[in-house]
């Protein structure tokens, strides 16, 4: 059953919604631009609820020199879902997207 909101408290999720999204979109612009590395985010993700729900193919797609098909490409090769999430990642996927992406500077 779906909960019956308030208008306030839908304006409010509304509100705490965009900033995840706001939030999001700034990691994954610092992603593209170097000011973040993938390594950099994925430890993000263990303390921000917002880049947690990242995913995984979103974020490999920021990262320079990766469009859609490369990105695709690296996801096969690293056995990760498509629609896999940042926090849903297992110990080696995250363990290979450090390696494959140079560490954490």
């Amino acid at each position: 059953m779906i909960p019956t909101l308030t208008t306030e408290q839908r304006r409010e999720n509304l509100e705490k919604a965009k900033a995840a999204r706001q939030r999001r979109a700034a990691i994954l612009k610092g992603v593209a631009d170097g000011s973040y590395t993938v390594p950099d985010v994925l430890n993000m993700a263990f303390t921000d609820d917002a880049v947690s729900r990242m995913k995984v193919f979103t974020l490999i797609k920021a990262a320079p020199g990766y469009g859609f098909a490369r990105t695709q490409q690296t996801m096969r090769k690293l056995h990760i879902s498509e629609s896999r999430r940042l926090r849903g990642l297992g110990a080696n996927q995250r363990a290979a997207l450090v390696e494959l992406f140079g560490g954490a500077r």
